[in-house]
């Protein structure tokens, strides 16, 4: 198995991506920079991780977003 230095989503589960990301923005700002419904009417990270489960397009623009928020820190 090979390591993948470069890659900050290596290692990394969905829900620790996503709890890391409410922890950082909240979910008001996570409706506004995904505008999906699970992140802007009743949020959970139950309900969320269900749908982004799913939903490749989504899940995809979190992980853009978890990278863009370690550039940041």
């Amino acid at each position: 198995m090979s390591t993948q230095p470069n890659n900050p989503l290596h290692g990394k589960t969905l829900e620790t991506i996503l709890n890391e990301l409410v922890d950082y923005y909240g979910w008001e700002q996570m409706g506004y920079h995904i505008n999906i419904n699970s992140f802007r009417f009743e949020p959970s990270v139950k309900s969320s991780l269900k749908f982004l489960r799913k939903t490749p397009w989504a899940r995809k623009k979190v992980e853009d977003l978890y990278i863009q928020m370690l550039d940041r820190k």
